[in-house]
């Protein structure tokens, strides 16, 4: 195992010396694709570092960034690291309260924020937050007119900075010289489904550490790759993606315009990777099944006829075995015909790797990117590892999350809890050694997710410690894989399982309202919102058929025997969702609880 004794910020000045004028980064201002090379990547940092020491900016000080993915996110992320500070990424899509929380709790001194709508948030909690001396804006739109003493630009503190590198050419060199990798790199405040979240402290070491033998060994990243950022940057995913392994491997970032515009700029960009948690590829599934729906019948024609060749190709390539000749004939013709229209059509024309991680996703969504020719692995990792615990190095296994990474030590407890212990552990969670000594009450860290190894190594999860299901039979049931089995419905958005110490399962039923919507359109059934469109007679039989067909594949136990359709949407700001889009379990079963009981009394 290679031991890197490092830190992020040293890796920066080495990617700039190394590339220079290479493209680092691309933005979308204006319609065009604009390039950041690794020298200005570099000075822009510089900048904002000795512009924060210019607002008085020390050693150890917390600075949280709240706004949406840009360059400026990253610049600020490592220039407070440069300076040997703490960075706090906050979700944009979080609400005043929540960002004034995770700026009390991990007591920021400055905060980063995107534009007038984030500046807000903070401006509106100001009183409760005695520490903080300035909120610094990205984009001062909207905000001109404010007479806040609080509010400085983002330019005007990287003119500070400039300023500071004229005069002590030297400073910044020396700043970064004095990183160590065992100082806290940033905290990463968890999404939570229960309670307010917990800030969990990433040293460079644990970083570096799970990049080159964690995630590396799985990916095989090399500098020619290509990526889009538009995961929330404070998430550990798109931290190590798009800040941290850039750093290590030397390849371009190019931020998406917005989450609206993901597949768009899929097409523009053509990533030779892509990542995404599984409602991204549940979508991107689903808007394949509705054009194939709605094209002519011989293409429909065609996507069936060759369908089943992709899926049996990719099960030899799997299980890493030659493809016959025969079978790599017909899928030449399928890639012609079929296949390589699709993936122009998703962007994943150029794309080598498909990684799904953040939740478990169902295998048949899977099965369906693996037909079309993209390598689609499925891996496992959490926040208080750095990001990577599992992945496929070769074989790949369906369900499984492949092999345990090499920057960890991996057991099953008795229960079948997974447990972790290396390099890449965190730190702790900030302001909370209760919390830490329950994750690492014995040197190794308790996941909370259950697992199961087979003979070869590979790692199966059957689901969260807290959530199993035990019915009044005994029968231990894991509710994500019916949930994805649901979902695997292009009807279907959202699914919550009932059953614990019942008699049967049920299920709590989002609909997808766009999809769903389509269909009443087509065959003239009237609606004007979702709740009119969930109440509809038609609907419920649509999404009967679908439970249905979902139960085809279940065990006799785990059928889902009633369902009930929601009369709204899952929302995050009515606290049902994580910012990640996790369901908040607990949450939805107390604010239905009406609703599930009639499931079992039949009211």
């Amino acid at each position: 195992m290679e031991r890197v004794e490092t830190t992020l910020p040293k890796l920066l000045l080495e990617k700039a010396r190394l590339y220079g004028g290479r493209v680092a980064m691309r933005e979308k201002y204006k319609g065009i694709w604009q390039e950041i090379s690794w020298n200005t990547y570099r000075d822009k940092v510089e900048a904002f570092s000795l512009g924060l020491v210019a607002l008085g900016m020390t050693k150890g000080d917390q600075v949280s960034i709240l706004g949406e993915n840009c360059p400026e996110w990253i610049f600020a992320d490592l220039a407070i690291q440069s300076v040997g500070g703490v960075s706090v990424g906050i979700y944009p899509t979080n609400s005043a309260d929540q960002v004034r929380y995770i700026l009390d709790h991990s007591e920021s001194r400055f905060v980063v924020v995107k534009d007038q709508e984030q500046a807000d948030k903070v401006l509106a909690a100001k009183e409760s937050l005695s520490r903080l001396a300035k909120i610094i804006v990205i984009d001062m739109k909207g905000l001109r007119h404010y007479e806040e003493p609080l509010i400085v630009s983002y330019r005007e503190v990287e003119a500070a900075g400039r300023e500071e590198a004229r005069q002590d050419p030297e400073r910044f060199p020396r700043l970064v010289a004095a990183t160590r990798p065992e100082d806290v790199a940033f905290i990463v405040y968890t999404s939570g489904t229960t309670g307010h979240p917990k800030g969990a402290m990433i040293s460079h070491q644990n970083i570096v550490h799970q990049i080159v033998n964690g995630l590396q060994p799985f990916l095989r990243f090399t500098h020619r790759d290509t990526l889009l950022s538009y995961l929330p940057l404070c998430h550990i995913l798109e931290r190590n993606l798009s800040m941290a392994m850039p750093l290590v491997f030397g390849y371009t970032v190019n931020f998406a315009e917005s989450i609206d515009t993901v597949q768009q700029n899929i097409q523009e960009i053509g990533p030779t990777f892509f990542a995404a948690v599984p409602r991204i590829l549940e979508k991107l599934h689903s808007s394949v099944q509705i054009r194939m729906g709605d094209s002519t019948r011989f293409k429909r024609w065609m996507y069936r006829a060759w369908q089943p060749v992709g899926r049996r190709v990719s099960q030899f390539e799997m299980s890493g075995k030659p493809v016959p000749w025969g079978w790599r004939l017909l899928y030449a013709l399928g890639y012609l015909f079929s296949y390589r229209a699709i993936r122009d059509k998703i962007g994943m024309l150029n794309c080598r790797c498909l990684m799904s991680g953040g939740a478990p996703i169902a295998p048949e969504i899977l099965s369906f990117f693996r037909s079309l020719g993209v390598r689609t692995i499925e891996m496992y990792g959490i926040t208080e590892t750095a990001g990577t615990v599992s992945g496929p190095r070769g074989t790949i296994k369906h369900g499984s999350v492949g092999e345990p990474c090499r920057a960890l030590e991996l057991k099953l407890a008795e229960d079948g809890e997974i447990l972790l212990r290396g390099d890449s552990i965190f730190v702790g969670y900030y302001r909370d050694p209760a919390a830490t000594h329950d994750v690492l009450p014995d040197g190794w860290f308790h996941t909370g997710d259950v697992g199961e190894l087979d003979t070869d190594g590979h790692l199966y999860i059957v689901d969260r410690k807290k959530d199993i299901i035990i019915t009044s039979g005994g029968k231990n049931i894991s509710p994500s894989e019916i949930e994805n089995k649901l979902k695997c419905s292009i009807y279907i958005k959202e699914a919550i399982v009932i059953g614990d110490r019942r008699n049967f399962i049920t299920a709590l039923i989002q609909i997808d309202y766009d999809n769903v919507g389509n269909w009443a359109q087509k065959n003239k059934i009237p609606f004007t919102t979702y709740r009119s469109l969930a109440e509809n007679p038609a609907v419920y039989d649509l999404i009967k058929e679908e439970v249905h067909a979902a139960n085809e594949g279940l065990a006799q136990v785990e059928t889902v025997k009633k369902f009930k359709i929601l009369e709204k949407e899952l929302d995050q700001d009515d606290e049902e969702l994580t910012a990640t889009q996790k369901v908040k379990r607990k949450i939805i079963e107390e604010r239905f609880q009406k609703e599930i009981e009639a499931m079992y009394t039949g009211r």
